[in-house]
């Protein structure tokens, strides 16, 4: 397990960011993800062997909120890790 901070923008209150929330939860190998709209991040701890940062993005933005990208991210696989 490792764990990632998200960047996330357009979250308007407290309901965003429990949506926002309970959506990474659902995606398979997330253990724990928690989503705090005052700072705008999310953390995820997570198995890398069964989902990376690709899929958080594109849960993040399937919920029309924009997920600010992180210099330190691998975009060279097919997932995107922390390097």
């Amino acid at each position: 397990m490792i764990s990632t901070t998200l960047k996330i923008n357009g979250m308007t209150c407290a309901a965003c960011a429990a949506k926002v929330e309970k959506a990474l939860k659902k995606l398979e190998g997330v253990e724990k993800a928690n989503v705090n709209f005052a700072t705008e991040k999310a953390v995820i701890e997570y198995d890398t062997k069964k989902v990376g940062i690709n899929e958080f993005i594109k849960t993040v933005e399937k919920l029309n909120y924009k997920v600010i990208m992180n210099k330190s991210w691998d975009y060279s696989g097919s997932r995107y890790s922390k390097r």
